[in-house]
């Protein structure tokens, strides 16, 4: 325990380092130090460990004033849509099915829920081929409406995921090179905006997986080069593209699976589950009883979400527009 006045101290030491002529700088030297820079010495010892109030500002903290406000609009829906990037490409390496893999797919949406199980103010999450739209409720204040926190999260959260969950989908085959997703940012301020964004998604699967159903099954098929394909194509309307598949391969578009035809909706849904739990009830030894308790769970639907079936059975998921 020291007992000496600080001053006493400074002096000692710095008489020691006059006289050897080397500047140690023992912990009795920085008393003084701590003085000056805000520390605090109680009974000779110093409070080495205490932060001074000034020590995050600097003259380069200026350099804040050049980052860009991206705070989101209030009262807006924020969707958040990620595409892949190059996966032409990363689908022809990883040898995918044509016209549609369903690891693929279900790999998509398992990234997804986990985007969803991370960041709950996703309400709605909508996804096909290689993209996902991702919908923050109105009254989100996550990352303060920072669009770009926002957007990087979910980017970075889907890719890690998609390569976490990897082999649950494609067991023992390697993952040649990690996947990339860009993404963006859309506000919509009503319902209605809302739903035929969504729509839209959706009719864009519709349009994309009958074209390409029809495309394939005339290579895998029928035999045709990719060129002379996308040749017979070439004008076609969907009806065409119905008519082919039907009098020449005998397959109905309508009885195809609805993953493929309608994508994947993704919700938050209450779903009661029963667990058995170690209780000890009154006069009565120790047993399992059933407990049932209500969960909420993310949610895949393959159904239409143009028309307004899924909406009515689901009202919970969009805000009110009053609000």
């Amino acid at each position: 325990m020291f007992v000496a006045s600080a001053a006493s101290l400074r002096q000692n030491s710095l008489t020691d380092c006059k006289q050897t002529n080397v500047c140690v700088r023992s912990p009795l030297m920085l008393i003084g130090k701590a003085c000056r820079f805000g520390g605090r010495v109680r009974s000779g010892v110093v409070s080495l460990f205490t932060a001074p109030s000034n020590m995050a500002k600097s003259k380069f903290e200026y350099v804040r004033n050049f980052e860009t406000d991206d705070t989101c609009l209030r009262n807006c829906y924020i969707v958040v849509r990620l595409d892949g990037r190059n996966f032409h490409k990363f689908a022809e390496q990883h040898e995918f099915t044509k016209p549609n893999d369903d690891r693929a797919l279900g790999l998509m949406s398992r990234s997804a829920r986990s985007v969803m199980e991370e960041l709950e103010d996703i309400v709605i999450a909508y996804g096909q081929s290689d993209e996902f739209s991702f919908v923050f409720k109105r009254t989100s204040t996550w990352f303060k409406r920072r669009a770009s926190k926002l957007m990087t999260h979910v980017a970075s959260q889907f890719s890690s995921s998609y390569v976490f969950y990897w082999k649950e989908f494609f067991g023992e085959q390697p993952l040649l090179y990690p996947p990339g997703f860009d993404g963006r940012v859309v506000l919509y301020p009503s319902n209605h905006n809302l739903r035929d964004y969504l729509s839209w998604r959706q009719a864009d699967c519709h349009i994309n997986n009958l074209y390409n159903t029809v495309f394939w099954t005339l290579v895998q098929k029928g035999g045709l080069t990719t060129a002379q394909a996308e040749d017979r194509l070439k004008g076609t309307l969907a009806a065409d593209k119905n008519e082919i598949l039907f009098s020449e391969f005998h397959i109905n578009y309508n009885t195809e699976p609805a993953v493929h035809r309608k994508g994947t909706t993704l919700i938050w849904e209450k779903r009661d589950e029963t667990v058995l739990k170690r209780m000890k009830l009154p006069n009565e030894e120790e047993k399992d009883v059933a407990v049932t308790r209500s969960r909420r769970r993310v949610q895949a639907h393959h159904c239409d979400i143009i028309g307004e079936q899924f909406w009515e059975e689901h009202p919970d998921v969009l805000e009110d527009d009053n609000c």
